[in-house]
């Protein structure tokens, strides 16, 4: 398939977000506070309005969203020009920059680059991400997105999931490629919390990090979220003790343990006599089900790989879902997302050895705030909780471009 690359004029951006070399002594990111403008979609459409709630709120870098009018599978080609000419007249206006592009709901909602028709990979990957790397690009922004999903089918069969998870490196390592030959600051695909949504565990996140890379030889990052490690609790890889358990309690009719056992748990063979050993056969050949303890540690994240995430998304959660909730005194009551901690996690990032194999550390880190604006909320209420984020990280960020070592040492 053909893209359709729409370019604005071409402006020079910082160096911040470009990756660096892991030779010498580690190196000190620079910090930045965003907003994501999913907050906007469908209410304040147009880049002078979301641009300005920004300003109002003390942020002056915004990720601009797919769903806020500038989707290419959505917006004709002379539509997504104007947006973009939009957009620079804006920035240029209100000082505010747009430091990343993110995917939004559209390319969520599809299982993408491992769709089960190659067709469909092609046209995402064309179609989509191969214009909206086009289009960053023109704005000096970075690009991040999730856009892939493996169906039940697929996680079932070993065999296809090997094919199709190769074929997903190969497709990454690709728009790596095109976004190195396009000068696009930092590509980055979002960490996610379940089986059928990887990257979702940290082992998982490195191993796609070093197989991009190693493929095509140019970078591909990590977007981290801080609410993502919600669901990980939920798919723990069971033990053979815990398995032997399992399927006794099956035979003498007690209760049954809540155990994981990776879609095993409907076989028509878990009353035969050798039940358990099949079972752990079953999860051994599918180690891609299964999540360790640590997977669900927000913080542990943030400190293996903090240095290889351009881009943290901030929300605020109770560890019970993730519902990108503002930071406020309600939520931060029973929040265990804290900014200190944040920080310090990403700090001890820097502090370890570089991950082996892995891109090189980015240099600069945006920390985004998204915070989800509910269907029925009312407008004034949304534009409070972004001003009431921003005001709480600003106690924590007081501005821009400060390294996270000063910002570490003023906690």
């Amino acid at each position: 398939m053909t893209a359709l690359y729409l370019f604005c004029s071409t402006r020079t951006h910082s160096a911040g977000g470009k990756p660096v070399s892991e030779t010498g002594s580690a190196y000190d990111p620079i910090i930045t506070l965003a907003v994501d403008n999913c907050f906007a979609s469908k209410r304040w459409i147009e880049p002078a309005e979301w641009m300005q709630i920004a300003a109002d709120a003390g942020i002056r870098a915004v990720e601009a969203s797919a769903d806020t009018e500038c989707d290419p599978l959505y917006t004709p080609p002379d539509a997504l020009r104007a947006w973009l000419d939009k957009v620079a007249e804006a920035s240029a206006r209100t000082g505010v920059r747009v430091a990343n592009f993110y995917s939004g709901h559209g390319t969520y909602a599809t299982l993408g680059l491992t769709h089960t028709d190659p067709r469909v990979r092609d046209h995402i990957q064309h179609n989509w991400l191969d214009v909206m790397i086009a289009n960053a690009a023109g704005l000096g922004a970075g690009l991040g997105f999730f856009c892939h999903a493996f169906s039940q089918a697929t996680l079932a069969d070993p065999r296809h999931y090997a094919e199709l998870e190769s074929d997903l490196f190969r497709r990454l390592a690709e728009l790596a490629q095109t976004a190195a030959r396009v000068g696009l600051p930092t590509l980055s695909v979002e960490q996610m919390y379940s089986p059928h949504q990887p990257p979702w565990t940290i082992n998982g996140s490195l191993r796609l990090l070093r197989e991009v890379q190693k493929r095509g030889g140019q970078p591909l990052y990590l977007t981290l979220d801080v609410g993502h490690q919600v669901g990980q609790r939920h798919y723990l890889r069971p033990g053979r003790v815990e398995i032997g358990v399992y399927v006794m309690a099956l035979r003498q009719g007690k209760h049954v343990p809540d155990l994981w056992l990776g879609g095993a748990e409907t076989a028509d063979w878990l009353s035969e006599p050798d039940a358990a050993q099949r079972l752990m056969a079953y999860v051994e050949e599918r180690p891609y089900l299964f999540a360790a303890s640590e997977d669900g540690d927000l913080y542990e994240w943030a400190r293996v790989l903090g240095g290889y995430s351009p881009i943290v998304h901030l929300q605020q959660t109770d560890g019970s879902s993730s519902g990108h909730q503002p930071f406020n005194a309600k939520t931060n009551a029973n929040g265990i997302v804290l900014p200190e901690k944040v920080l310090r996690a990403l700090q001890s990032a820097y502090a370890a050895a570089p991950q082996e194999g892995a891109p090189p550390r980015v240099r600069e880190i945006v920390l985004t705030i998204e915070v989800f604006a509910k269907t029925a909320e009312r407008p004034a209420q949304t534009i409070q909780n972004i001003r009431e984020t921003a005001d709480y990280w600003r106690r924590f960020v007081p501005e821009d471009g400060l390294s996270l070592s000063t910002l570490v040492a003023s906690l």
